[in-house]
């Protein structure tokens, strides 16, 4: 027993031994973060090995906004999570970085460097909204950077989209590091950081202690500052005007009638004896630049926020030319903020506060004169076709001389095409489109007839759509009103014949009439499509038949020779409803019905379910003693199966009739639709059947979904209008048909077919790489649209054909030229000065700067230092930037990056 006793107890501790072996843990083996960032190191050393001519060969980026920026792209996963990883880079490795080049980054300009990587998550939102995580992520990146002996820094986007916030660290090679940070105001931006005085002490405020009064105290800060000015839209220059026609009205003067005492700014063009053109230049910026300069204390601060800007050491000017398309992608980037349109003007929306301050949105007598534009009295429906290229189509927006494209043109210039004037302008659209519905008017620039052109946006379909609605609701009214007054004008004897019962027997010599009782009820609006008084009803006699069976109706005549099966009687073909018009998700709305019944009904005969049900009652009301096989021959000959005369067993000569058939597989099938709905559909000609399209059900569901469109789905349709419509007008100008300009706008329509197509394919969230591509496209899209305009010019300008001209938008002002620059900024007008609460200093002729950008910067001396002594390659007499801030924004907004250097 003791032995056994023992041999169980050793037997226990050889489990338990064996149980530690198992979870044993070796620490050799990497975990996931280890791995995560050897990922991120692997990536780095083959873009380092590569080095940029050979990453320009691969799979590198130009950036629209630079001719020397590229950027490559990488995905890499870390458990269950997946970012993307972006190195930006020059192919000019000699590059040096300048404080305000406009061709810089967003984070160049912001900490002053030069090459950098950029990794965040790949997910809606694009940015990390945890604290740890961030600080987790930047710090692989930095480890993987260390490790392989990389000089790049690195940032990571944190918070909200619309905040624009990145944290950032610089492994300098030495024992400095740089650290990185910025984040961005909205709305309700202090007073103090409103003004010079505050933003310098702001800056201060990082390096030295809270308790100094920094007024008093002596700081060698660096200082330079950039002021960006625009000229006033001359929208309010039409005050004059239009008290004049309000003169002319009330004289009995049309207001679009004689405008010639205005000065046309092409009066001395060729063309204006004909018309007159849009002047192609909306308004200038001007940019104001500071050079760099030492500052002690904020009082110095304040004197400079009251200088003129005739101080700046440099001015550049360049004129606002044509639609920024760009803008347009801009309002959509902000059109995820709100769910409808109304609340980018809503009072109660909290986020409308910084719109409604930072947003100009020109007076109510522009938009009166846009929605008056839009919206003509009387006017021929234009040819859609005029101007459109061969690959137009291709583009799914609305045509140019469309109502909808109108609209988006008109937008990019309302108010600078804001998101806030683009709201304010579609509300003004929809209830326009209202009025006209209401009234029973028709909806301008857009057709009546035909089929829904799905090849366009839905917006444009539902337009569309509306405008036949409109129609036909107008000739339900009038046949409404013809039918009231016909019944007034009936005699006796005629009252008495229309009352007869329906049952009565007439030959067709008595010129029967039917009549259809007259009510003024809204339910039989839906009815009066049927005309009166229309052509006389035949009768059939047939023994086979009821007494109210007899009477033919709706028949447009003999269908050829063909028979009835079971009598000799002509087969008739009858009048038929017009097949329902859809849109687009309308189809796809019957679409996804009849997939949810996929296992019990047939598709195609479940979409044709009422259009098959309205010919099956034409078809009988026509031939009152037709079968199920008449109208399976007649409406759908495939399905009838002729039999040759050897495989019947009927053989007299006499048994030609009727025809040797039978119906198809499908058709003979038990319980086939078909024949359920044959049996179920009354003998009903298309004059008293309920109508196919219901004007007033559908007019009604069109204005909803234009009043509750969402924002972003708005602004997609409205830049895919946008570029079509602008791509078609300058495919109407007149070039002299040079070969290459004909090649560059045909790739222009397939790239702009190309980068737009993804709008219809993917749902557009913020953050998005489509923004990027929509940007880079507005870019190519200006560029053909100044080839053309030099093309243009150089076709009017015959002799200058052979001569080079460079076409550069920004120009540096002149001294001696300030003064006439100064002079464009003329003093704003009563109407125009209620845009903005000056608040900011630095005025030009009472023009507050649109923009304010500053840098701030603090360079120490290495000498003395103690790290920088004992590290190799540092020269004693080089200075270090240890502190540096960029400040950009206005008094409604404040973004504000910060970048210090440390001793690790």
């Amino acid at each position: 027993m003791a032995s056994s006793s023992s041999k169980i107890e050793s037997d226990g501790e050889d489990e338990d031994h064996e149980e530690e072996v198992e979870h044993f843990d070796d620490f050799t083996l990497a975990s996931s973060w280890e791995r995560f960032i050897s990922d991120i190191e692997a990536i780095c050393r083959q873009w380092m090995a590569d080095g940029p001519k050979n990453l320009l060969k691969k799979n590198a980026v130009q950036l629209e906004s630079s001719e020397d920026l590229f950027r490559v792209k990488s995905e890499l996963k870390d458990l269950t999570k997946s970012y993307s990883m972006e190195f930006y880079f020059h192919s000019n490795n000699d590059v040096k970085t300048m404080n305000w080049d406009s061709m810089s980054h967003d984070l160049q300009l912001c900490f002053g460097v030069k090459e950098f990587l950029v990794i965040a998550p790949q997910s809606a939102s694009g940015v990390v909204l945890d604290a740890p995580e961030a600080s987790k992520l930047l710090s692989a990146v930095a480890i993987a950077l260390s490790n392989c002996s990389s000089l790049w820094p690195a940032f990571v986007p944190v918070h909200a989209p619309s905040r624009k916030a990145y944290i950032g660290i610089h492994n300098m090679g030495t024992v400095f590091t740089r650290r990185f940070e910025a984040d961005h105001i909205g709305s309700q931006v202090p007073v103090k950081l409103m003004h010079l005085e505050g933003l310098y002490e702001l800056f201060v405020s990082k390096f030295a202690y809270s308790t100094l009064d920094f007024s008093v105290h002596l700081f060698k800060v660096h200082f330079t500052m950039k002021l960006t000015y625009r000229t006033l839209p001359n929208d309010e220059d039409d005050n004059d005007v239009q008290e004049k026609d309000v003169e002319d009205t009330q004289d009995g003067f049309s207001p679009r009638g004689d405008t010639r005492s205005r000065t046309q700014w092409d009066d001395n063009c060729p063309w204006s004896e004909w018309y007159s053109a849009e002047d192609p230049i909306k308004g200038f910026e001007l940019v104001a630049m500071w050079s760099e300069k030492m500052v002690e204390n904020s009082l110095e601060m304040a004197e400079l926020e009251n200088c003129s800007p005739h101080e700046a050491e440099k001015w550049i000017l360049y004129p606002i030319l044509s639609p920024n398309l760009c803008l347009l992608v801009d309002a959509l980037d902000m059109s995820f903020t709100a769910q409808f349109m109304e609340d980018f003007v809503s009072v109660e929306n909290p986020g409308s506060d910084n719109l409604r301050s930072s947003s100009v949105i020109p007076p109510p007598t522009v938009i009166d004169r846009v929605l008056k534009e839009l919206f003509p009295e009387g006017g021929l429906l234009p040819n859609f076709t005029d101007g459109e290229h061969k690959t137009s189509r291709l583009i799914k927006g609305a045509p140019l001389q469309s109502l909808f494209a109108q609209f988006c043109l008109h937008s990019l210039w309302f108010g600078n095409c804001n998101i806030r004037a683009i709201a304010v302008l579609w509300v003004e659209f929809v209830r326009e489109v209202r009025w006209c519905w209401e009234e029973l008017q028709s909806l301008p620039r857009m057709p009546v007839e035909g089929s829904i052109d799905l090849s366009t946006c839905l917006i444009n379909q539902k337009l569309q759509m509306l405008a036949i609605c409109i129609e036909k609701k107008r000739e339900l009214t009038e046949d409404f009103q013809d039918c009231i007054g016909s019944n007034d004008q009936l005699s006796p004897k005629a009252n008495s014949i229309a009352g007869e019962d329906s049952s009565t027997m007439h030959t067709p010599t008595e010129n029967f009439y039917g009549k259809r009782d007259s009510s003024t009820t809204t339910n039989d609006l839906q009815d009066i499509g049927r005309k009166l008084f229309d052509e006389p009803e035949s009768v059939v006699l047939s023994p086979d038949l009821k007494p109210e069976d007899h009477l033919r109706r709706g028949s447009a005549g003999v269908a050829g020779s063909m028979k009835l099966l079971n009598s000799f009687q002509s087969m008739h073909v009858p009048y038929t409803q017009e097949a329902p018009l859809m849109t687009e998700d309308m189809h796809e709305e019957r679409l996804q019905a009849v997939e949810a019944f996929s296992e019990s009904f047939d598709f195609s005969a479940q979409l044709e379910k009422e259009i098959l049900s309205s010919d099956m009652s034409a078809f009988k009301a026509a031939n009152p003693d037709a079968v199920f096989e008449d109208f399976v021959r007649w409406h759908s000959p495939g399905d009838w199966e002729n039999v040759e005369k050897g495989e019947s067993s009927k053989s007299s000569a006499e048994d030609d009739w009727p025809p040797r058939g039978r119906l198809s597989k499908r058709m003979s099938e038990q319980g086939n639709m078909w024949r359920n709905i044959w049996n179920d559909s009354p003998a009903l000609p298309a004059s008293e059947q309920k109508p196919l399209l219901d004007p007033n059900r559908e007019g009604e569901k069109i204005l909803h979904y234009l009043e509750t469109v969402r924002p972003h789905q708005l602004l997609e349709q409205m830049i895919c209008t946008a570029f079509r419509a602008s791509a078609d007008t300058l495919n109407q100008t007149s070039y002299g048909g040079l070969k290459e300009m004909e090649t560059k706008m045909d790739q222009l329509y397939l790239t702009i077919a190309s980068v737009l197509k993804s709008l219809q394919v993917i749902d557009l969230s913020p953050g998005s790489e489509t923004f990027e591509d929509l940007r880079r496209l507005s870019g190519v899209f200006q560029h053909v649209e100044k080839l053309l305009t030099l093309a243009a010019s150089l076709h009017r300008n015959s002799t200058l054909a052979k001569r080079e001209i460079e076409f550069d938008k920004r120009q540096q002002v002149r001294a001696r030229e300030r003064a006439v620059i100064s002079s464009m900024f003329t003093h704003p007008t009563a109407n125009q000065s209620w845009r903005k609460v000056l608040s900011m200093g630095n005025l030009l002729n009472g023009h507050e700067p649109i923009l304010r950008e500053i840098i701030f910067s603090i360079r120490d001396g290495l000498t003395g230092n103690h790290y920088a002594s004992h590290t190799p390659g540092l020269h004693q007499q080089q200075e270090i930037e240890t502190y540096r801030m960029y400040i950009c924004g206005t008094s409604n907004d404040l973004r504000v990056a910060l970048s210090v250097t440390s001793c690790d």
